[in-house]
């Protein structure tokens, strides 16, 4: 590992094992073929990393896609899984929206936009120890969050889907569970968690988050149980998406009613409805073998892409709108949540 890598990791090295790496934008579209299958348009817009395989369906029974896509926009050359987050816009005082563009992370400026992704296979600092982890299966899929969620106490439910207003790029904490309040000069980080505990048995679920669960007390850090209903001990998957806001900064630009001018592109102001897909497509047993290594950040087993190769793979979208210029409304129109229910933000 190189030592500057060392240092910017450092934080994580008391308590994690993990990989780290970077995704470019594999393409921007109102598709969601977990929640909508074979609707084009869905209701809201989505950034979308991975594989190119990527679609309107993409139903387990005959879409894997470590065997469909011919490339990926994510580092790891065998990880042709797909993830994606809504996409954030900024709102005028004139009642336009602009779409606020995501950027690369510490070590992955070169990027085409994308996230960083993360897969915790050991919370303990002793890498030797075995990593007791199940890696995702083929036809695994799952969402954690709610784009419905209105005040905190539905968030609350997803403990680790939070926020950081980024003072510069080293910046991680505080966070919080709304949009931050104040301009934040290096971007808005968008912290997405997901559940570590599984049934074992369901490669997905109807509301597609209830074969999952999280442990019973503490999380996967700290090396919290997991339920007897979700023995199965998986890895921790984590997003790091980090929207560009500094054209959006000035004060001046913002609403005059003291809301945050920040709304994702289902209409949520408030930032409680925060949530995450994820569709498992690493090639064979490349990931399990990855987990099984102890390793941290860089690991052996895995094979590596280059950034230009990332930056490289796109998919055109399927829906015809446009989405990067100034727009009197949201794309799907959804409904303005500029204020939680329960009176938090």
């Amino acid at each position: 590992m190189q030592w500057s890598s060392f240092v910017a990791f450092a934080l994580f090295a008391p308590s994690h094992a993990l990989i780290r790496f970077g995704c470019s934008q594999l393409v921007v579209d109102r598709l969601d073929p977990l929640v909508n299958p074979g609707e084009a348009p869905s209701p809201h817009l989505h950034q979308i990393i991975g594989g190119n395989s990527f679609n309107i369906s993409m139903f387990p029974e005959n879409h894997d896609p470590a065997k469909l896509s011919t490339c990926t926009t994510c580092q790891p050359a065998d990880d042709f899984s797909n993830y994606w987050t809504a996409t954030l816009f900024f709102r005028a005082r004139n009642g336009t929206f602009k779409r606020v563009p995501q950027k690369g992370n510490t070590f992955f400026e070169g990027s085409n936009g994308g996230m960083t992704v993360y897969y915790m296979n050991n919370q303990l600092a002793d890498t030797a120890q075995p990593a007791n982890v199940t890696a995702f299966k083929p036809g695994f899929r799952m969402i954690v969050g709610n784009p419905m969620s209105s005040k905190k106490a539905d968030v609350d439910r997803y403990p680790q889907l939070t926020y950081t207003c980024l003072q510069n790029m080293g910046t991680r904490y505080p966070e919080t569970k709304n949009l931050p309040k104040k301009a934040c000069p290096s971007g808005i980080m968008v912290n997405v968690r997901f559940p570590t505990c599984w049934d074992g048995v369901n490669l997905d679920s109807p509301d597609h988050n209830s074969h999952m669960a999280y442990p019973i007390s503490g999380n996967f850090e700290s090396q919290g149980p997991c339920p007897a209903t979700h023995p199965v001990r998986m890895p921790q998957l984590m997003y790091e998406v980090i929207f560009e806001t500094k054209a959006f900064n000035n004060p001046d630009d913002w609403p005059t009613d003291g809301t945050q001018p920040f709304v994702w592109s289902f209409g949520d102001g408030t930032g409680y409805g925060n949530h995450g897909d994820y569709i498992f497509g690493w090639k064979d047993d490349s990931l399990q073998k990855i987990m099984d290594e102890h390793c941290f950040v860089n690991c052996k087993t895995m094979r590596t892409q280059t950034m230009d190769q990332m930056n490289a793979c796109a998919v055109s979208r399927k829906v015809n709108e446009n989405v990067d210029d100034w727009r009197p409304e949201l794309p799907g129109g959804p409904q303005l949540r500029l204020k939680a229910t329960d009176g938090t933000v």
